[in-house]
């Protein structure tokens, strides 16, 4: 089969390889597209903490299923469906709270001896399948799990109806998480981003004020001055240096702020502010079984502006060039698709 992989730092290939046999409780999906992740993108670049060169990329998938095996119930052949791309042990603590992306021998995609999604078949175990919904088209699908990511981050920052939310970062993840915190009641929010582009988008799908924090030094306090006032809830989907605790400042007394993107060296965090206004910081990481199925619920109900996030749709062959559309934000790039045959 053909199968994108990122064979050095900045460099992708298409190879062929066998494709890997299913096992009695694993499904085999025929990969109608793949999305390019931002974690991907730490992947090409090589500073990806778990996921190295040279890998078969991928994690984000809609396709088709083509062979079950012989212990699989819930799942037949001509199902369309997406997939959970993670595997917890099935016996910890944390897998049996249903909080697989605790568990400390957590499997993935492109990690060891599991391949990564962006091939022509993908295999994955039938707990980790979601038969997509009819209504739903495999590119609505494959922003599911990205999607996920956004409503998992809601849930940890507990925003609720009639919360004020900044929004930081407008790349795919901050917008499906804008849309996410639109859903849970959010009637305020602000997203901040460097890109004008990346903000009509916010506009788009659903944010109430914009704001351009390239060439500010103190965008602190203009965010604040345009809401007349401070955020209960603040998400930081941009792994930029010091942006965390600038957005601390951001926050009322109590305020909850939630880091979503991926951080490669430690932040420093203002304590002072933390304790004496009992702030908090939550991290997150991925999302649950739970998370999945509630994104699959936001897409079939329409919440989500898929023409917004979706910017471009490659052919297979031309996946090298996604990866510097995401990479460079070249072309106004957001969510790049890649499509097999």
């Amino acid at each position: 089969m053909k199968a994108i992989f990122v064979e050095e730092p900045y460099l992708v290939v298409c190879k062929e390889v066998e494709p890997q046999s299913i096992k009695a409780n694993e499904v085999k999906v025929k990969v109608k597209v793949a999305g390019i992740c931002g974690s991907d993108i730490h992947t090409y670049k090589g500073i990806h903490q778990f996921r190295k060169p040279p890998v078969i990329i991928g994690h984000e998938i809609a396709g088709e299923v083509v062979e079950i095996g012989e212990n699989v119930k819930k799942v037949k052949v001509g199902d369309r469906v997406t997939v959970e791309p993670q595997e917890g042990c099935g016996h910890c603590e944390p897998c049996l709270q249903g909080e697989t992306n605790y568990c400390m021998n957590r499997a993935a995609p492109g990690i060891n001896e599991w391949y990564g999604a962006m091939a022509e078949y993908f295999v994955a175990p039938e707990k980790s399948v979601f038969i997509l919904p009819d209504e739903l088209s495999y590119e609505q699908g494959v922003l599911a799990e990205p999607l996920a990511v956004g409503v998992h981050a809601v849930e940890k920052a507990n925003i609720r109806p009639g919360d004020r939310v900044a929004i930081i970062g407008m790349g795919p993840i901050g917008l499906l998480s804008l849309i996410a915190a639109k859903a849970a009641g959010a009637t305020t929010i602000l997203a901040a981003d460097i890109m004008d582009y990346c903000l009509e988008s916010a506009l788009k799908c659903g944010a109430t004020i914009t704001i351009n924090i390239r060439d500010q030094n103190n965008w602190m306090e203009e965010a604040k001055a345009l809401v007349d006032g401070e955020f209960d809830k603040v998400l930081v989907a941009a792994g930029v240096p010091g942006i965390v605790n600038n957005s601390l400042s951001l926050l009322r007394r109590g305020g909850k702020l939630v880091a979503i993107a991926m951080f490669h060296k430690e932040e420093t965090i203002d304590i002072v502010q933390l304790q004496n206004q009992e702030k908090e910081v939550i991290g997150s990481f991925c999302y649950t079984h739970k998370d999945l199925k509630n994104a699959i619920n936001l897409l079939r109900d329409g919440k989500v502006f898929e023409d917004v996030i979706i910017s471009h749709q490659l052919s297979f062959e031309e996946a090298a060039k996604g990866f510097e559309l995401v990479d460079k934000k070249w072309d106004q790039s957001l969510k790049v698709l890649i499509h097999f045959k």
